[in-house]
């Protein structure tokens, strides 16, 4: 968290009003997982109290039988270290972890072959890669998509989150190979869009600027409501040395 934040205070003066706008979203991410950290870390400080109160300075005879096994349950449930909480918070925290059941946090779109339910084991992983998604840790979210997609390697879902994770990572190798199978297998015009804008920005970057002109109209076509593929598309025809791409990746956000 600590290295996200450096990371905003170092580009936020130098970004565009676009870039500003998100760069304020992370940070109410980080705050809202920063108040989560501070309310479970008082919550150990008084169960530790407590458990201070109850055992501290009690010899061996002063204990019954079942002293023993308290005192192991107690060690048990405040034995997580402070990184260890760091870490499983922020990520559960942010991707809106219930109590009970892993989920994605939002509804699947019922269309062909991208309502295929998610296993318990691959759904927890992926929830996790959403959180950090959210809070733009990119690096953190590709390890829990990928072993999400290991799970399920049919699901155009993750397939949709890995493919956008790579393209802030720069893998674009990986990126276009996931949006090109998304592109051919999902029946939902949306995620459609969002491939072929993700594979016209690879092409853009690449310097491919005609083929990267057809997908962008592409997806336009496709979607005509996701209005990022139109921005892409004048950039490339107005400032082809100054490329402003929009990946699409906000609209994850509220599929």
């Amino acid at each position: 968290m600590n290295e996200t934040l450096d990371q905003i205070i170092q580009e936020y003066n130098s970004s565009t009003p676009e870039q500003k706008a998100m760069l304020e979203e992370q940070l109410a991410m980080l705050k809202q997982t920063s108040d989560s950290l501070i309310e479970q870390w008082l919550v150990f400080e008084e169960k530790m109290s407590d458990f201070n109160d109850v055992y501290r300075g009690q010899g061996p005879d002063a204990c019954p039988d079942s002293c023993g096994q308290q005192q192991m349950e107690a060690s048990a449930e405040l034995a997580p270290a402070w990184s260890e909480m760091l870490s499983s918070i922020s990520a559960a925290e942010a991707a809106q972890q219930t109590d009970s059941v892993w989920q994605p946090v939002y509804p699947v779109p019922s269309a062909g072959g991208d309502t295929l339910p998610l296993p318990e084991g691959t759904a927890e992983s992926f929830t996790v890669g959403q959180g950090y998604y959210k809070l733009f840790m990119f690096k953190e979210a590709a390890h829990y998509f990928e072993q999400a997609e290991a799970g399920s390697p049919e699901s155009n879902l993750i397939r949709l989150y890995l493919g956008m994770t790579y393209m802030h990572l720069q893998n674009w190798n990986e990126a276009h190979r996931h949006f090109v199978m998304l592109v051919s297998l999902t029946d939902f015009p949306k995620w459609k869009a969002l491939g072929y804008n993700a594979l016209g920005c690879i092409q853009a970057i690449r310097l491919n600027l005609d083929y990267a002109e057809k997908l962008f109209m592409k997806a336009y076509e496709v979607f005509p409501d996701f209005t990022d593929s139109l921005s892409n598309l004048r950039s490339c025809k107005e400032s082809p040395q100054q490329l402003s791409l929009f990946f699409g990746s906000t609209e994850l956000c509220c599929l």
